[in-house]
């Protein structure tokens, strides 16, 4: 795991938040120079612990006012199956995120779409279309929260215990 102080993890706060922030701007609301700030991005960029910038997007805005948790069994169950099935997902519209999960289910898949009858239509035409999908189930989703900003945690080791002071 990538070292995170205190200034790398208000920076990424800042940037979650509001990933359009000019440098001097999040210099500014961090209390460091501009060109440390540059440079700690930088840092935190090149050690993966910023993997990107984007937009968050209103689905219903797009007309896309339904989303649901599509549940899949896969079988045979190998790694060939899982990417190929990963990778057919991720070339459909209606998919928001793809989760590759342990348990009962090997995938938990987010999709949002116009209305009842399109995620029907998707269920069945595209979901119980491939062979490898044994069983699956949907939850609609009637509210979603915002997604929070995420800073290292602290107190507990990695194993969930408290960490020796």
């Amino acid at each position: 795991m990538a070292a995170v102080d205190p200034i790398d993890s208000a920076i990424l706060g800042h940037l979650q938040r509001d990933a359009r922030l000019t440098n001097r701007e999040l210099a500014r609301l961090v209390g460091v120079a501009p060109s440390t700030c540059l440079e700690r991005v930088r840092s935190l960029r090149a050690r993966g612990v910023i993997t990107g910038y984007h937009a968050a997007v209103e689905p219903r805005a797009l007309g896309r006012t339904l989303q649901a948790l599509v549940f899949a069994r896969l079988r045979p169950l190998s790694r060939e199956v899982i990417t190929s099935f990963e990778s057919y997902l991720y070339e459909l519209p209606e998919v928001v995120s793809v989760m590759v999960v342990s348990g009962d289910e090997d995938f938990v898949v987010h999709v949002a779409v116009p209305d009842i009858e399109h995620l029907h239509g998707f269920l069945m035409d595209r979901f119980s279309a491939r062979r490898e999908v044994v069983s699956f189930r949907s939850s609609m989703i009637y509210r979603r929260t915002a997604t929070r900003t995420l800073t290292p945690m602290t107190g507990p080791d990695e194993r969930g215990r408290r960490a020796d002071p």
